[in-house]
């Protein structure tokens, strides 16, 4: 599993949040996408590597700048973290 950790500059609001996080979700199979217009920040989940090219094209094609993709594997945490 990957964790990417997008930096967008240009969402003001919670409804900029929300046609990232749609947009993102029609382009690829993801587990969990979630933005931060206050963060200027879209952190995805997924279990396949997504390719950065095509993702930097979904957001700039809602009219947002990009700065920097992040990407790190990500691992559940079990029961309250202890595991």
């Amino acid at each position: 599993m990957w964790k990417y950790t997008v930096e967008i500059k240009g969402m003001m609001c919670g409804m900029c949040e929300a046609h990232t996080n749609d947009a993102i979700r029609k382009a690829f199979d993801v587990k969990k996408v979630t933005s931060s217009h206050s963060k200027n920040q879209t952190i995805i989940q997924t279990e396949e590597e997504l390719d950065e090219t095509a993702l930097q094209k979904v957001i700039t094609d809602l009219g947002y700048d990009i700065g920097t993709i992040q990407k790190e594997p990500y691992k559940k945490k079990g029961l309250f973290g202890l595991f």
